[in-house]
């Protein structure tokens, strides 16, 4: 039998449902942008890679204000995390080549939102055939490179 090799999913496994604080709150705070994944910071809205991915390049776009309702942004924070979404797929373009993307927002935790209480977007790149057998049958999804890797190749695109 083989075995697919996954460590960094034990810290999502671990702390599923334990978060202390709010992530989209407490890692631009910290101003470790590599470590903490941060690609791009605007003036009300940042781009973070998703530390636990659907896809390689899973990206989400958050504003720095704390806000759980999409119907609550402001004028200034949707167009800024637009303005981020469209970079997001361009660095992805250039970088990964989907053939797709998926973007959205799950507000609450019925809608499927880790983090209910902080609005983000997702920026999801898709390749025919991603969902194949392993995620439908085996419940995991196999990464081709690390976060950093991926974190590596798409900052250029964020200067």
């Amino acid at each position: 039998m083989e075995r697919l090799w996954t460590p960094w999913r034990m810290e999502y496994i671990k702390n599923a449902g334990r978060m202390d604080g709010c992530i989209f709150c407490d890692l631009p705070a910290e101003g470790r942008d590599e470590s903490t994944l941060i690609l791009a910071r605007g003036e009300q809205s940042f781009v973070i890679m998703n530390k636990f991915p659907y896809n390689s390049g899973h990206l989400m776009v958050a504003p720095f204000r704390h806000a759980g309702d999409f119907r609550g942004l402001l004028p200034e924070e949707l167009a800024e995390m637009t303005a981020f979404s469209q970079q997001c797929m361009e660095a992805l373009e250039e970088t990964l080549h989907p053939h797709g993307y998926n973007l959205g927002v799950n507000q609450g935790h019925s809608a499927g939102a880790g983090v209910a209480d902080h609005i983000h977007l997702h920026v999801v790149p898709r390749w025919g055939g991603d969902t194949n057998f392993m995620t439908t049958v085996g419940e995991v999804k196999v990464l081709p490179e690390a976060l950093e890797q991926t974190y590596a190749r798409l900052k250029p695109h964020f200067a």
